[in-house]
């Protein structure tokens, strides 16, 4: 019986040692973090700092990890995510809706394990309404001259 489960043993270890290789970046892990919070409705963009916007600039690319820092110790993983939601969005509801989806991708995609999501918001864009009343303007005025 103990020859039967040797193999089985043997195996196990072989996966052990050959996972235990497998490094993967923190500039991996805030990319897929980035997709996961660029899919949540709410979110009008990333707040990332100075140099991420220059580097948006000059390279013409949109940076799927500008706003997200990370740190990783061994298997456990912290991500801070910086945001700047929409006007008239409820802010936990996102922030908890942030944290299951980067919770989940970036799991499922490096099989570490997520520690914390912190999410930082950092401001609240405001333009959505000004380009609705910018809207509303031409139309009014289109009314009025029907009515002349």
């Amino acid at each position: 019986m103990e020859e039967e489960n040797k193999p089985i043993e043997e195996v196990q270890e072989q996966e052990k040692t050959e996972n235990e290789g497998i490094q993967i970046s923190n500039d991996v892990i805030a990319v897929i973090a980035g997709v996961a919070v660029s899919e949540v409705q709410g979110v009008s963009s990333m707040a990332g700092g100075f140099a991420g916007g220059i580097s948006e600039v000059l390279s013409g690319k949109k940076n799927l990890a500008k706003g997200i820092k990370v740190e990783k110790e061994a298997s456990m993983v912290k991500i801070d995510v910086n945001i700047i939601v929409e006007y008239g969005t409820r802010i936990p509801d996102i922030a908890f809706e942030i944290q299951n989806r980067v919770k989940t991708s970036v799991e499922t995609m490096t099989g570490l394990t997520v520690e914390e999501v912190n999410v930082h918001v950092q401001g609240v864009n405001t333009e959505v309404i000004k380009q609705e009343e910018v809207e509303e303007t031409p139309n009014q005025v289109e009314n009025e001259e029907g009515n002349e």
